[in-house]
């Protein structure tokens, strides 16, 4: 197993997603059953960096926060990693919004209005199921909006962010990258389970086939706004378990990163051990 998937799923340079093997198991070396083993130990790991994240928020000694975007295809998982990943640490550090399509209130303000207001607190790990990006996919497919605001899209996107993280935030921008084979075997098998069937949308079918209208918007917006404070990384999710470990590696790795430690007491610990100890 690698010690760092960062660099090596991080986005540079020009994108054509039919180059990228949904199937690869990048920077692991072993099969399903020791991917479960690792997620064990992420799970050890992950569940101490994020109770020292959010006692610094309760304090106020830290400003740090972390925001994990889920973006990808249906069925490529994002709800999956919101249950397998996020599920791993303790709820209450925890602020899980999925974005659906924008309410009339909504629509009469910025497309980032919305988004704004779910950030997270310090303290605090915010998952997107869904972003601010489907105003430049969905956006862009189904030509919700003209051209020229599409590409002001992109230049916002980048300087909101930027903003973000000015501010003390961390974000992890993970694509879940499937192939049009992957998403047609993960329907079928909705389709024959009865307990996966609420899990099925007619209108998927009419997403996918626009395919390569997404997969050519989905490269844009990787190009676009992988930056060096927001990059974005395309995690193979051809295979669910290695899509977890990846995802829970890359969450572990940015936690580890922001040097977190337990907050010092701000009154005096040896005069209330001896007040505890006179009751």
């Amino acid at each position: 197993m690698a010690t760092s998937l960062d660099s090596s799923l991080t986005v540079s340079g020009p994108i054509d997603l039919a180059d990228y093997d949904s199937r690869a198991t990048t920077g692991f070396d072993g099969d399903k059953d020791d991917s479960a083993k690792g997620l064990t130990v992420l799970a050890e790991q992950l569940s101490d960096l994020q109770e020292r994240l959010f006692a610094g928020g309760r304090t106020e000694s830290t400003q740090a926060k972390v925001l994990l975007v889920l973006q990808g295809m249906d069925t490529s998982g994002k709800g999956g990693i919101v249950r397998h990943v996020a599920g791993l640490v303790d709820p209450q550090g925890l602020a899980i919004t999925s974005f659906k399509k924008p309410t009339p209130a909504e629509l009469k303000h910025d497309f980032l209005w919305r988004i704004e207001k779910a950030l997270p607190e310090p303290g605090m790990i915010g998952v997107f199921d869904r972003s601010h990006y489907e105003d430049v996919l969905i956006g862009r497919v189904r030509q919700l909006a003209e051209p020229a605001e599409i590409e002001r899209r992109y230049d916002a996107i980048n300087a909101f962010e930027k903003a973000f993280t000015g501010g003390g935030g961390v974000l992890i921008k993970c694509f879940l990258h499937i192939s049009a084979d992957d998403q047609k075997a993960r329907l079928e098998a909705r389709l024959d389970d009865p307990t996966k069937l609420w899990k099925y949308n007619p209108g998927d079918l009419d997403e996918r086939m626009l395919w390569d209208d997404y997969q050519r918007a989905y490269a844009i917006a990787l190009e676009r706004c992988s930056t060096e404070t927001a990059p974005w990384h395309i995690v193979p999710s051809g295979r669910k378990w290695y899509r977890n470990w990846a995802v829970a590696s890359l969450l572990t790795e940015q936690l580890r990163a922001l040097g977190l430690d337990w907050p010092a007491a701000d009154f005096d610990v040896a005069a209330e051990k001896a007040r505890l100890a006179s009751l």
